[in-house]
């Protein structure tokens, strides 16, 4: 028997960051649960491919072009969006950047980017479908990433983590004002996730080492491991929930590990 507590059939779904990686892979899930789901990104072709790779049954997935860096770009994208689907349900906030360097080596011209995509582009985004949800008056699910670096920043990505950082406040912000027109508003905070950007770096047994040593699960992430918890979180089942940061990182935020046996 189906229960529909934990149902997104036909909500409509709108994935900032959807042609790859998290972003691909909660899209994918999402379509694979009957919800009509809309992707976003800056590559005509990516973004065209991978529409047609994860289109389920009998509604397709959709994409249009953004880049979340530019304000205008966000409102068209919006407005595209309702206009091919009627209106928005859930918003999956994912579209990021990141750079690893040294604090005193970033650029001005590589933080701006960081923060113009992370956090302004994400404001922007989440404000107009929060817009966009107030006027429909039937509520709605927004989930921003975030990340564990707003938990415990690690080294060579400074601005990154500021970043996620102000996503933490900004989810908690944007869910105190917003709950009175039923619109929640959570954080899915990844831990390490094997992607096609993260590949080279967990090649490194140095890395794999270290991961195992202080990962309770002792695995990476995968991207599909993000899926159960944006369900959950769209659909009825979490109608009571909102302004939450939830860790899907197989509890390495968990404590510190250290090298002195149990027994």
């Amino acid at each position: 028997m189906t229960d529909l507590l934990f149902s997104v059939k036909d909500l409509v779904v709108l994935v900032s960051g959807g042609s790859r990686g998290i972003g691909r892979s909660l899209a994918e899930g999402f379509a694979e649960r009957g919800s009509r789901v809309l992707i976003t990104g800056r590559d005509e072709q990516t973004l065209k491919t991978t529409a047609n790779e994860i289109s389920k049954g009998t509604i397709p997935v959709e994409y249009i072009v953004c880049n979340v860096a530019d304000p205008e770009q966000i409102a068209r994208m919006v407005n595209t969006a309702v206009e091919k689907a009627g209106r928005i349900d859930c918003l999956l906030n994912v579209a990021g950047v990141n750079v690893r360097k040294r604090v005193e080596q970033y650029s001005i011209e590589e933080f701006d980017g960081i923060l113009d995509i992370n956090l302004k582009g994400a404001f922007l985004v989440a404000q107009a479908v929060g817009r966009r949800m107030i006027e429909q008056k039937t509520g709605g699910s927004i989930m921003n990433i975030d990340s564990l670096n707003s938990f415990r920043p690690l080294k060579g990505v400074q601005p990154y983590a500021m970043s996620k950082a102000a996503i933490s406040a900004m989810t908690r912000g944007m869910a105190m004002e917003w709950g009175e027109h039923a619109i929640r508003v959570n954080a899915l905070a990844p831990g390490f996730i094997l992607t096609d950007l993260t590949k080279k770096l967990w090649a490194d047994p140095v890395m794999q080492e270290w991961n195992l040593a202080n990962c309770p699960l002792k695995r990476l992430g995968q991207p599909e491991d993000l899926i159960g918890t944006a369900i959950f979180l769209a659909s009825d089942a979490a109608r009571f929930l909102t302004g939450q940061v939830i860790y899907v990182d197989g509890g390495i935020t968990c404590g510190v590990h250290w090298p002195i046996p149990l027994s």
